[in-house]
C-alpha cells in the first residue's frame, strides 16, 4: 500500500472514530455502517483521481459529485433523473428532509428513532461532509494538522448533544483518531523528503530559525486536542430544545440570581410512550385541596410559537423566593383559596422541571433550584432533578366565574403584542376556522369557550394517538380537516386558533388529575400527563382550558349559561394508574378502554428510568465501561509501553550479562542478514564461533541496536547500506553530537565491529551509559515537539510490527514443515 493511500485510509478512519461520538443520539446505530460504506466510496475516488491524477480542484469536485449521487441514491431516488442524477425536485426533497430532520430533532428525546429519513440524511449527509473535508486537507492538500477541525467540529456537536454518558470514551475514540491521521502524514512526509522537511536541529545559543511543516503541523495538532479536551469540561452554555437537549431543563451557566433558561421543548419522545405496556407512578401527593377536579401539576408553559410547535421562549432564572409574587393578572375580588400540597417523585423519574399545581405562592424544596418569573416555574440547575424528590407546594385555587371572565378587559398591550404571535406560516384556514366557530360570540371568553366545545364536543373530533399530522407548518391544518389527534394536537390547535382571534394563549405541559389511593394519598402515573391550552384574561390571569375529548376535567367555569355553550356539568378525569386499588370509585370512569390502551399523553414527559426500586448503571455495565475505557487508553500509549520495555530490557542485558530470554540478543533483534530493515549489523550471529562469544555479541548488538534506534526515534533514520563505523558517523553528523556524545557512538560502533570481525570478542564495560548519554545528547538537540513524538509515538516501534510479521513467518514455515515431514512419511511409520 503507497504512503498516500495508508494516509486515505486513515482519514476514512479518523472520520468514523469521530463520528462514534453520535451513536448514542440515535437508536438503532446502524446508520453508521451505511455512512462508513459511502464514505469508503467517497476515499477511493478520492484516490482513484489523485492516481490518474487530477488536478486538486477538480479531484474535490469528483469526491463531491459522487457523494451527491449516492445521497441522490439513498433518500430522493424517486424525485431524482433517470432515479441517478440529482434534479431541483431531488435538491427540494433534500430541503424537506432536512426541514423534517430539524422538527424531529425538536420532539425526540434521546435516543431518537433512525426511522426518521431526516435524522438519518443529517447523520449520514454530515458525516460525509466531515470525510470530504478531512479527506482534501489531509490527503489531497497534503495538511493533516488543519483536518482536526472539522473532525473537532463533528466531536463538538456530538457531545453537545449527549447527555454526557461517557463522553470521554469518544472523545478518546475521536482523538486517537486524529493522531493516528497525524502519524500516518508524518510518515508519508517522512518517506518522501527525509530530513528536509523535519526542521534542522538547533545549536546552543543559536538564534531560532523557521519552523519546519511537520512541526507547526504537530503543534497545531496538539492545540486542537488540547481544546477538544478542555472545552466540555468548561460551564458553557449548552444548546438545548427536543433532541437537543433531551428534556432536560434548559439552565444555562447562571448561577445565584442570575442565569438564564434556553427554549426547550418537553414534548419529546410523544410516540414512542403512548403504548407502554403498563403505566408506571411517577408521583404521589397529598393535598388539602377539597377536590381532585382542578388539582393539575403543571410543568412547564410554552409560550412560544413558530407555526410548527411550541415551546418554551428564552427566560431569565433567580433564585427560589421566599414567597413567589402574585400571578400576572389575578386581581383581588377574584375568589381563592390556598391549597398545601406535598409533592413525592418516584426514584426513577428525573425530570428537571418541578412539577407543581398553578398558580404556585409558596415552595419548599431542597436541592439547586432556580425560579422563572413570567411562567411561575422552577427549573433544577447543575442537574438537578426530582429524582426521589418530596417538597411542599402552597397554591391558589382560583375560582373564577363565568360573568367575571366575559366581563374582562382587554389584556395590556404588552401581553396582548407577546401571545397573540402567530407566524405568516401558518396556514389561512386556522384563523378562518376560528372565526367560523366563534361566530356570534360576543367575548373572548364566549370565543374561549366556543373553541373548546368545538374540539371537544361538537366538532366531530376523534381521539385518536395512531394518527400522524405530521410536523410541519400544516400540520394543524391537516388536524383541522382530518379532525383525529391526542392532546397535543388539540392543544396546539386551540392555542394557536386562540391567537388569531387576538386572545393571548400559550400551551401548558404537566399532568391531569391523579387517582385517589385507599391512603388517603392520590397517585399520578404517566398516563396521566397530558398538555392544555391556558388563555389569558386581564383580572383573572392565566386560565385552563380543556379541549380534549375524554381527558382531564371541564373547568367549571366554562359551563356557565353562555350563548350556544352546551357543556354538560360533569368532570370527564383521565384514567390513572395507582399503586393500589381505590377504596372509593375513582374519578377516572371518564376514560374509556381506547384512552387505557392508548396512553394518550405519556409521551409528553420523560419516561421512568426502569423500575422505580432503584436507579442508574448496573455495576457490570461500569465495569465493562471501566474495561473498555482502560482499553482504547492503552492503544496510543502501547508504542511508548514498548520501547519503554525495549530500551529496558537491551540496557539490562548488556550490564548484567547474557539475556536468558534471548529477547535481546540475535535471534530477537532484527539485525544483520535476518533481518534486513534494520541498520548494518553485520552477518547473522552464527558465523561467530564459541557460546561466550555468541552471549558477547548479542549484549554488544542489543546496545547498538539501541542506538540506532534512538537516533531514529529523534529523527535520524537507519541506514542499512553502512557499516557501523559509518553509522556512527552519520548519526554524530546529523545529531550534531559533542565531542563526548560522538565518542560514546563511536565506541558501541567499534564495539560492534570487534564482535563481528574479531576471533574471539569479548564484551565492553560502559556501552549501556554510552547509549544513555546518546539519548540525552539527543533530547537536548530538539524541540519539545520532537521530543514529545520521541516518547508517545517512536518511530522505531514499527520493528514490533516486523517482529509479529517475522514471528507469524517463523511459525507458518515450522507448521509447514512439520505437515510435510507428516505427509511424507511412509505409511507404516504412521502412529495408531
Amino acid at each position: 500500500m503507497s504512503s498516500r493511500a495508508r494516509l486515505a485510509l486513515c482519514a476514512w478512519a479518523a472520520t468514523l472514530m469521530a463520528a462514534c461520538a453520535l451513536l448514542p443520539l440515535v437508536d438503532p446505530a446502524t446508520w453508521i455502517l451505511q455512512a462508513a460504506f459511502l464514505l469508503g466510496v467517497q476515499s477511493v475516488v478520492g484516490a482513484a483521481t489523485r492516481r490518474i491524477p487530477l488536478a486538486r480542484p477538480v479531484t474535490v469536485v469528483a469526491q463531491t459529485l459522487v457523494t451527491l449521487v449516492l445521497l441522490t441514491l439513498l433518500f430522493a431516488r424517486q424525485q431524482a433523473l433517470g432515479g441517478l442524477l440529482p434534479g431541483p425536485q431531488a435538491f427540494q426533497h433534500f430541503a424537506d428532509l432536512l426541514q423534517q430532520g430539524s422538527d424531529d430533532i425538536a420532539r425526540y428525546a434521546i435516543p431518537a428513532p433512525l426511522e426518521s429519513d431526516g435524522i438519518r440524511l443529517m447523520l449520514v449527509g454530515g458525516v460525509l461532509l466531515i470525510g470530504l473535508l478531512v479527506d482534501t486537507l489531509a490527503v489531497t492538500f497534503r495538511s493533516a494538522a488543519p483536518a482536526g477541525l472539522p473532525l473537532l467540529a463533528l466531536y463538538s456537536v456530538a457531545a453537545g448533544l449527549s447527555d454526557g454518558a461517557g463522553d470521554w470514551v469518544w472523545f478518546l475514540l475521536a482523538a486517537a483518531g486524529y493522531l493516528m491521521l497525524l502519524l500516518a502524514e508524518g510518515r508519508e512526509r517522512l518517506s518522501q523528503w527525509g530530513r528536509v522537511f523535519g526542521g534542522a536541529p538547533r545549536m546552543p545559543g543559536a538564534a531560532p530559525g523557521p519552523l519546519a511543516p511537520v512541526r507547526t503541523g504537530r503543534r497545531i495538532g496538539a492545540v486542537a486536542l488540547g481544546i477538544a479536551l478542555v472545552v466540555p469540561l468548561l460551564p458553557l452554555p449548552a444548546i438545548q430544545g427536543g433532541l437537543l437537549d433531551s428534556a432536560r431543563t434548559g439552565v444555562g451557566a447562571g448561577t445565584g440570581s442570575g442565569g438564564t433558561i434556553s427554549a426547550v421543548n418537553p414534548l419529546v419522545s410523544l410516540r414512542d410512550s403512548l403504548n407502554v405496556d403498563q403505566d408506571q407512578t411517577v408521583l404521589t401527593l397529598r393535598t388539602t385541596s377539597p377536590t381532585l377536579t382542578d388539582m393539575y401539576l403543571r410543568i412547564v408553559s410554552l409560550d412560544d410559537f413558530d407555526g410548527t410547535t411550541w415551546k418554551p421562549a428564552k427566560r431569565r432564572i433567580t433564585s427560589v423566593p421566599d414567597a413567589l409574587p402574585t400571578p400576572p393578572g389575578l386581581s383581588a375580588d377574584i375568589l381563592r383559596s390556598e391549597v398545601r400540597t406535598r409533592i413525592t417523585a418516584a426514584d426513577g423519574y428525573r425530570q428537571e422541571w418541578l412539577p407543581m399545581p398553578y398558580p404556585p405562592s409558596a415552595v419548599q424544596v431542597g436541592g439547586d433550584w432556580r425560579y422563572e418569573p413570567v411562567g411561575m416555574t422552577l427549573v433544577g440547575d447543575h442537574r438537578q432533578t426530582t429524582s426521589g424528590l418530596t417538597y411542599d407546594v402552597t397554591s391558589l385555587d382560583v375560582q373564577p366565574t363565568a360573568d367575571q371572565l366575559a366581563a374582562a378587559p382587554r389584556p395590556p398591550a404588552a401581553m396582548a403584542r407577546d401571545y397573540t404571535k402567530v407566524p405568516d406560516s401558518l396556514p389561512a384556514v386556522v384563523a378562518r376556522t376560528a372565526r367560523e366557530v366563534t361566530a356570534g360570540a360576543a367575548t373572548d371568553y364566549a370565543r374561549a369557550v366556543k373553541l373548546q366545545d368545538y374540539f371537544s364536543i361538537n366538532g366531530g373530533f376523534q381521539y385518536d394517538t395512531e394518527v400522524d399530522v405530521g410536523s410541519d407548518s400544516g400540520a394543524i391544518a391537516r388536524f383541522l380537516r382530518d379532525k383525529q389527534g391526542f392532546c397535543i394536537h388539540f392543544s396546539f390547535a386551540m392555542a394557536a386558533m386562540a391567537r388569531t382571534l387576538g386572545i393571548p394563549a400559550r400551551v401548558a405541559v404537566g399532568f391531569a388529575p391523579g387517582s385517589p389511593q385507599t391512603d388517603g394519598s392520590v397517585a399520578v402515573g404517566l398516563k396521566d400527563a397530558h398538555a392544555w391550552p391556558e388563555l389569558y384574561f386581564e383580572g383573572v390571569g392565566w386560565t385552563r382550558f380543556e379541549p380534549t375529548p375524554s381527558r382531564g376535567t371541564t373547568p367549571s367555569y366554562t359551563v356557565a349559561d353562555t350563548p350556544g355553550n352546551s357543556v354538560p356539568d360533569i368532570p370527564r378525569p383521565t384514567q390513572s394508574a395507582g399503586v393500589g386499588p381505590s377504596a372509593s370509585a375513582s374519578n377516572s370512569a371518564g376514560c374509556d378502554a381506547l384512552d387505557k390502551r392508548l396512553e394518550a399523553c405519556a409521551g409528553a414527559l420523560p419516561p421512568v428510568a426502569g423500575d422505580q426500586g432503584g436507579s442508574g448503571t448496573p455495576w457490570w455495565g461500569v465495569l465493562g465501561w471501566s474495561l473498555l475505557g482502560l482499553a482504547l487508553a492503552a492503544v496510543p500509549l502501547a508504542p511508548m509501553l514498548w520501547r519503554m520495555r525495549r530500551r529496558a530490557v537491551r540496557l539490562a542485558s548488556a550490564q548484567h550479562g547474557p539475556d536468558a530470554s534471548g529477547a535481546s540478543g540475535p535471534a530477537r533483534e532484527r539485525g544483520g542478514a535476518a533481518g534486513g530493515r534494520a541498520s548494518a549489523a553485520g552477518p547473522a550471529m552464527t558465523a561467530v564461533p564459541g557460546e561466550e562469544a555468541l552471549a558477547a555479541s548479542g549484549h554488544v548488538l542489543a546496545v547498538w541496536r539501541e542506538v540506532t534506534d534512538t537516533a531514529w526515534d529523534y529523527g535520524i533514520p537507519p541506514d542499512e547500506a553502512l557499516t557501523p563505523r559509518k553509522a556512527a558517523a552519520r548519526i554524530a553528523r546529523l545529531g550534531e553530537l559533542d565531542e563526548r556524545a560522538s565518542a560514546s557512538v563511536h565506541r558501541v560502533a567499534g564495539a560492534v565491529e570487534q564482535v563481528l570481525f574479531a576471533p574471539r570478542p569479548q564484551a565492553q564495560a560502559g556501552l549501556a551509559e554510552d547509549a544513555r548519554r546518546l539519548r540525552t545528547a539527543l533530547r537536548e538537540r530538539v524541540g519539545w515537539t520532537t521530543r514529545l513524538r520521541a516518547v508517545v509515538a517512536p518511530r522505531s516501534a514499527i520493528r514490533a510490527v516486523w517482529d509479529l510479521a517475522d514471528r507469524w513467518t517463523a511459525v507458518r514455515a515450522r507448521w509447514t514443515a512439520r505437515w510435510t515431514a507428516l505427509l511424507r512419511r511412509p505409511s507404516g511409520q504412521q502412529s495408531g
